[in-house]
């Protein structure tokens, strides 16, 4: 079947559509080290990490605007080639475009999952530790401004997770997804259109996390996702219109994700010190929302504004270390979490390279001491301990720690967390239970991360 030849017009405005994403690709390039644009400080290491952050929300800018809502699939909101956000390092971040105007129907399989349901764990591959599935009515950062933070700007429609989602004995589910709930229906459900401050919000982009603590033996879930209805409908072709909308989209996307990340590490989260009338101030904390070799509270406000998971309690803070310094962290839970992870971050909120190095430790692998506390440390040298979190060479970095209740504690039950800076020759003094780590055990830990991390993100 021949075609007519394409108009010059429509060469030409296809043309324009790739120069103003390459305009836009260039303005997330000018957050880098443009100073108004909200950088971190213009290090060698920065500048060098900065490049490769604008890269990976280019690639999150593909990914979603090849997306259709009509049409889904999963694919990764974050991964190892784009962390962002002060990422999990112990989670899988999936993503799906829907439009909620429409029903989908989620299907997926665990492996064994009765950990979920508070039973003792089997022997061999296990479903992760914790999973939730989120459904939220804007993706945060892609207005580019902190604006949109505003209280009723952007809500979760609906969310389930791990010990509510009803699981068969082979480890199959099924979730509906639906602007209303069907008379008689009594599966797993999620709302796709709530109303919150007289404003009926809609669902277009679903979240699944999954939480992992033991590396070695807890494994992904299997998901797909449909639309009702589609399974038997071929999807149109694309044309010159869809195309030139895909091509601005990739750049918006690219471009107002890290202008508005930028903005939120230095306004919000005053990662490099306090803001006149910022967080702090209306907290009445006398540093800034983020201190300096410090931890604001567990259950802090503002961080989940960005985007955080619902049934998180977090605390964060930043470490500025030198060689011979060191971080004791230290948390007590009176309520044991359904998760429990210790991360670091680069000033761009990149999670440190996680297979490589342990840049993060959670309760799987520290474990509770005699005296009922958890407790890691925080150098740039292995100190030839358990529990040591290593800043991969970054002598200035975000620290963060995530408590998991889908069930929220009393306040008097929250978790407590105390940071103290110390010597790194008085280490043991400070982590009196930790055992020794030769360097082959060190070596074995690396082997775990580099397979466990080969599995968690495989493409295939």
């Amino acid at each position: 079947m021949s075609q007519p030849e394409s108009s010059p017009q429509t060469r030409a405005a296809l043309r324009a559509a790739f120069d103003d994403m390459i305009q836009c690709f260039q303005e997330a390039r000018d957050a880098i080290d443009t100073p108004e644009l909200y950088p971190p400080p213009p290090t060698d290491r920065n500048l060098a990490e900065g490049y490769r952050y604008v890269l990976g929300f280019m690639l999150n800018g593909i990914e979603r605007a090849l997306a259709d809502p009509l049409y889904p699939r999963f694919h990764r909101a974050i991964q190892p080639m784009n962390r962002s956000t002060i990422d999990n390092a112990d989670g899988v971040y999936l993503g799906v475009e829907i439009d909620g105007n429409y029903s989908y129907r989620v299907r997926g399989r665990a492996p064994d999952s009765r950990h979920w349901r508070g039973e003792a764990p089997a022997d061999g591959t296990t479903a992760p530790q914790y999973v939730i599935f989120e459904l939220a009515s804007g993706y945060s950062g892609d207005s580019g401004k902190l604006s949109e933070m505003q209280p009723g700007t952007r809500i979760n429609t609906s969310t389930l997770d791990s010990t509510k989602l009803q699981v068969a004995e082979d480890g199959s589910f099924e979730i509906l997804i639906a602007p209303e709930k069907p008379e008689g229906y009594s599966g797993n459900f999620m709302a796709s259109k709530r109303t919150s401050r007289g404003v009926e919000h809609v669902g277009k982009f679903l979240t699944c996390r999954e939480l992992f603590h033991d590396w070695e033996h807890q494994d992904l879930l299997d998901l797909e996702i449909l639309r009702i209805g589609c399974e038997y409908e071929p999807r149109p072709p694309i044309d010159p219109q869809g195309a030139m909308h895909m091509l601005r989209e990739v750049g918006r996307i690219a471009r107002n994700q890290v202008h508005f990340w930028n903005a939120f590490n230095t306004i919000t989260l005053e990662t490099y010190g306090k803001v006149p009338g910022g967080v702090s101030e209306r907290m009445g904390l006398e540093g800034p929302f983020m201190p300096v070799n410090d931890m604001n509270p567990p259950n802090a406000l503002g961080i989940a504004t960005g985007g955080g998971q619902s049934s998180n309690v977090y605390a964060g803070g930043t470490y500025l270390l030198e060689d011979d310094e060191a971080l004791v962290i230290e948390t007590r839970t009176p309520v044991e979490p359904h998760f429990l992870g210790f991360h670091l971050a680069n000033l761009w909120g990149e999670s440190l390279d996680f297979e490589s190095y342990p840049s993060n430790i959670n309760a799987h692998f520290a474990g509770k001491d005699p005296d009922g506390a958890r407790r890691w440390v925080v150098c740039h040298r292995d100190p030839g301990i358990a529990n040591w979190v290593s800043t991969t060479g970054i002598p200035h970095g975000y620290t963060s720690m995530r408590w998991t209740y889908p069930e929220r504690p009393p306040e008097d039950q929250l978790p407590s967390l105390t940071v103290k800076k110390v010597a790194f020759d008085s280490i043991r003094e400070h982590m009196p239970y930790a055992r020794e780590v030769t360097p082959e055990e060190r070596a074995a830990e690396r082997l775990v991360r580099h397979r466990h991390v080969q599995r968690r993100y495989r493409q295939y």
